[in-house]
């Protein structure tokens, strides 16, 4: 160190470059084949396939948005179930498992279902979404299997 170090501290004063982002962090997306990095609106408008070819992991609503006719769609109201009728005991607790899934994901479960127009005809669609516990099918899929079902046959439409 020298005499100008111990009267004025080294480095850069003011915001940190995180602090100075005026762009979001998510607004660039590497393709996981081959390095390249897609721009995120351009990945959308393809719908979610990199120009290698691989097929980005997507959840409910994206799914729906690709699947119905004209983007409309109406989410079907799936039934609450016990939390934890087993009391299941793994290294953590399932109703702690359960709680940091939820929380990450903003639903109940891993499944999620709507009703629209697919090709012109009537639709239910039933998807299971990777981001909660991997997918784990619990006691709550089960029954949203079983209300999926039921609305496609109140509303005559495939499933």
């Amino acid at each position: 160190m020298n005499w100008l170090s111990n009267f004025a501290r080294p480095g850069l004063r003011g915001k940190k470059p995180e602090d100075a982002r005026d762009t979001p962090d998510n607004l660039w997306i590497k393709d996981p084949l081959s390095g390249e990095l897609i721009y995120r609106t351009d990945l959308e408008s393809a719908d979610w396939v990199m120009p290698s070819g691989f097929h980005m992991r997507i959840g409910p609503e994206p799914r729906f948005k690709i699947m119905f006719d004209e983007q409309a769609w109406q989410k079907i109201v799936l039934p609450k179930v016990a939390t934890d009728p087993l009391k299941f005991k793994d290294d953590k607790k399932y109703i702690d498992r359960l709680k940091a899934a939820r929380a990450k994901v903003g639903r109940e479960d891993c499944m999620a279902a709507a009703y629209g127009r697919i090709g012109g005809s009537p639709a239910v669609v039933l998807v299971q979404d990777f981001e909660f516990m991997g997918g784990s099918l619990g006691m709550a899929a089960g029954e949203a299997f079983v209300a999926a079902a039921q609305a496609a046959l109140r509303r005559k439409a495939a499933m």
